[in-house]
């Protein structure tokens, strides 16, 4: 008995094998969460986290982006990706940090729309890259003429989570400034609706003020054109809403500011705060305006929560997003899909969280969309297309939700429609709500679904109202042609029935017929005409909806 009492407990034999876990050897371990799941995949995700850069990068520099995206097979299951940009590059020292550490970036802080957030993407991609081939990534970058281009060759100590710098050296490249990746990696190149191929098709389409020269594993070149020379308007940063704002989330601000009292504190930390606004929150709080922040305690903490939600405080500004626009959407869709009917449309700015956010919708229909296929959704988060697990994103829940039987589709009960047709959903936020850390598919919120329902209806009462229209016409032509066929026995029998001549009947009879004009050649070669004509479907679902709310 007095022996098992000295023995040294278990737990100090357990506390011994704790230890702090890298969060890059945490995601090498757990790659599956960042999208790298399967070689398919992982050559995408590696495409998409360079591309989604070079994006950013150039529109933060007001410079019109020009990215080249090449992809080698250099044996079975083995690709180098070469994505090259006219960004503004990388000053030296930030290169082996952006590209060699996990968690590293400028964005995760701010509260503006972007692309990129937590400063995982392309360093995720360099860890694959080193995981599966053991290879190092080289990235060449310049920032103006003036100046050298760097050249490393890096990789990613998985234990501290630091850049291992194999080379470094200055090179000499055509480029003024610009940014260039090569990434070895594991990977699988398919075609079909989850691949390279699809996600630049995609990107082209909710950016149309960038060319892409795309070159896939079979030489085969492809030039993405820009529809439009304008550039999205840049998003400026904001302060988080208080409506947004969570108990701990508000206890840690309140022990780093540099404000002296609470009332300072809560016009300083959020937007949409003016001193009145403070004063009226510490008063549904029941806590002095003077207060110390360094003395709120958990309770005060609460009850100031609570004083804000009581306090009427208008929305979030949003010059922190930069949303596409009804006009260059359409643009972009009529780019890269052939229909014969476009409509788009921009919700107004709306709230999650505290979070702003824009939904905007765009569909278009007929043409060359096959007709005995389920609708075709493309779904869009801050100008990056989504392409992976499409039914758990609260977006395609939306669509699935909406009637779409009244809009001349067919669907069986809450499903995605069937005809020829694409949706396509884009949703501009300071903070996407994603499902994953892989940016795949968007959460369910009451707020974000109820807009894009609202934006999918404005756009499906316009589709409706054309697709009855030209049903309509389509039948007045056709009892046209069929009073036309029988024009010649019809003037026989009145020339016989009223001893008149027959050539006089028959102008008579040609005059009386009159064919309705579908104008497809305007639809399809979409001039300044095209607009017009979609006025008038526009203003006919108007009236419809005013009679069915009469109704």
């Amino acid at each position: 008995m007095a022996a098992q009492q000295s023995e040294t407990p278990i737990a100090y034999e357990l506390a011994k094998k704790q230890k702090e876990i890298s969060v890059a050897e945490f995601f090498t371990k757990n790659r599956h969460l960042l999208g790298f799941d399967n070689k398919r995949k992982a050559l995408l995700m590696a495409v998409k986290e360079a591309v989604d850069n070079s994006l950013d990068a150039c529109e933060e520099a007001r410079i019109l982006p020009e990215i080249s995206a090449e992809i080698i097979q250099m044996a079975e299951f083995k690709y180098k990706v070469v994505i090259e940009d006219n960004g503004p590059g990388i000053v030296k020292k930030q290169i082996p940090n952006i590209f060699a550490k996990l968690l590293y970036g400028s964005k995760f802080h701010t509260l503006r729309q972007a692309r990129g957030q937590q400063g995982i993407g392309i360093s995720a991609a360099v860890l694959y890259s080193q995981l599966t081939t053991g290879r190092p990534a080289k990235i060449t970058s310049r920032v103006s003429k003036k100046e050298p281009a760097h050249y490393y060759e890096l990789g990613i100590d998985t234990q501290s989570n630091k850049p291992m710098i194999a080379k470094e050296s200055e090179v000499e490249w055509p480029k003024e400034h610009g940014t260039r990746v090569e990434i070895d990696l594991e990977g699988e190149y398919l075609k079909g609706s989850q691949s390279v191929d699809e996600y630049l098709k995609q990107t082209a389409v909710i950016n149309p003020h960038v060319t892409i020269i795309y070159t896939n594993p079979k030489s085969e070149q492809v030039i993405y054109a820009r529809a439009t020379d304008k550039l999205p308007e840049q998003a400026q940063e904001i302060k988080p809403h208080p409506y947004g704002i969570e108990m701990g989330m508000l206890i840690d601000k309140l022990r780093w500011t540099e404000s002296r009292t609470l009332q300072s504190f809560l016009t300083s930390e959020f937007s949409r705060v003016g001193p009145g606004t403070a004063k009226e929150i510490c008063q549904h709080a029941a806590v002095l305006p003077n207060t110390k922040p360094s003395e709120v305690s958990r309770d005060m903490a609460e009850k100031l929560i609570q004083g804000i939600q009581k306090t009427k405080i208008i929305a979030p500004p949003t010059d922190c997003l930069s949303p596409i626009g009804e006009e260059a959407l359409e643009k972009g869709l009529r780019k890269e899909i052939k229909a014969e009917f476009y409509c788009a449309k921009s919700r107004p700015p709306a709230v999650y969280r505290g979070n702003p956010f824009i939904i905007e919708v765009a569909i278009g229909w007929g043409g060359e969309i096959p007709k005995e296929e389920k609708a075709n959704i493309l779904r869009f988060a801050n100008r990056v297309p989504l392409l992976y697990q499409e039914g758990a994103c609260g977006m395609t829940k939306s669509i699935m939700e909406t009637n779409w039987k009244a809009y001349g589709l067919q669907q069986s009960g809450e499903s995605v429609p069937y005809g020829p047709v694409v949706i396509l959903v884009h949703m501009a936020s300071v903070w996407v709500p994603f499902t994953s850390e892989s940016k795949e598919a968007i959460a369910h919120y009451d707020e974000i679904k109820k807009e894009i329902k609202l934006a999918v209806q404005e756009c499906g009462r316009l589709l409706g109202s054309y697709v009855r229209k030209k049903t309509r016409i389509s039948d007045q032509i056709e009892r046209a042609n069929m009073f036309e066929k029988y024009i010649p026995e019809v003037a026989d029998s009145l020339a016989v029935l009223s001893n008149g001549k027959k050539e006089k009947i028959l102008q008579g009879l040609q005059k009386m017929l009159v064919k309705p004009e579908i104008r497809q050649e305007i639809i399809e070669e979409g001039d300044s005409d095209d607009k017009l004509y979609r006025m008038e479907f526009k203003k006919e679902a108007e009236n419809e909806e005013a009679r069915q709310e009469a109704s």
